[in-house]
């Protein structure tokens, strides 16, 4: 796989070229400011609906689409497919393994905001369902991706005991001048499901969400006070206006 060469989403051939951090296609002259992975997979139990959500139609350039038999097979190949400026589209929130491992290649100390109505910090050992999407931002804490103290948790509000628990013992909450005081860049991974279910469609829905405005709003405050690194979009189905609202979001980041 090469960065260097993508998908443009205007004429759908393979002339858009990398240059500087963003993309010019060749072909229609379309200049975009980010590269585009796209992993249609979902690592759990009747996640299929949510895996066809990561092929909507997005305003950016595509460099890769990522299909492997195993979730360290896609991690490894999503982390050596991204544009110098990156956008991971998924499918579960697996997908941000792979994104936060090559990003933070690039800088010395990464921090991130994980944007989600659920934690995503079980274990094997600690997961009533076993499925993996429940898992993704603890693998990232205990691989060592991220430090503890340079990761926030923003809009969870269906916690497992054990997700509770971790939290409390490793003082990770929401607050961004905590998480991104020390960091040169930061890594954004939004599951759409933080938003209300009136707003979004999502396989797994929680009540009582915020509103498309104040992710909008928080992902611009993010974007103005630190380094973006790259972000990813997960956890939607393949709708219209999740599209355009998954369009509306990376806009708001900067992308």
């Amino acid at each position: 796989m090469s960065s260097l060469r993508a998908r443009c989403p205007n004429c759908r051939t393979f002339t858009a070229v990398a240059i500087g951090d963003g993309y010019e296609c060749h072909s229609c002259g379309s200049t975009f400011s980010a590269g585009m992975v796209r992993v249609p997979a979902a690592w759990g139990s009747g996640g299929q609906a949510m895996a066809e959500g990561a092929r909507i139609a997005l305003p950016y350039p595509e460099v890769a689409v990522v299909e492997h038999d195993t979730l360290d097979e896609q991690t490894a190949a999503v982390a050596d497919s991204l544009a110098a400026r990156p956008i991971v589209v998924g499918g579960c929130c697996c997908t941000h393994v792979g994104g936060v491992r090559g990003v933070s290649r690039r800088v010395d100390r990464l921090g991130i905001v994980w944007i989600d109505a659920h934690g995503d910090l079980n274990t094997p050992e600690t997961s009533p369902s076993g499925n993996q999407w429940g898992m993704p931002f603890r693998m990232i804490l205990d691989g060592g991706l991220v430090r503890v103290e340079d990761a926030a948790l923003v809009g969870a509000r269906s916690l497992d005991p054990p997700e509770a628990e971790f939290l409390a013992a490793t003082g990770i909450d929401d607050s961004l001048d905590r998480a991104l005081a020390g960091v040169d860049a930061t890594y954004v991974a939004l599951d759409l499901d933080v938003l209300d279910p009136s707003e979004v469609d999502v396989l797994i829905a929680e009540p009582d969400g915020p509103s498309a405005d104040e992710i909008e709003d928080l992902l611009r405050g993010i974007a103005g006070r630190t380094t973006l690194a790259g972000i990813g979009v997960t956890g939607f189905l393949a709708t219209e206006r999740t599209a355009a609202l998954a369009a509306r979001m990376l806009a708001a980041a900067g992308f």
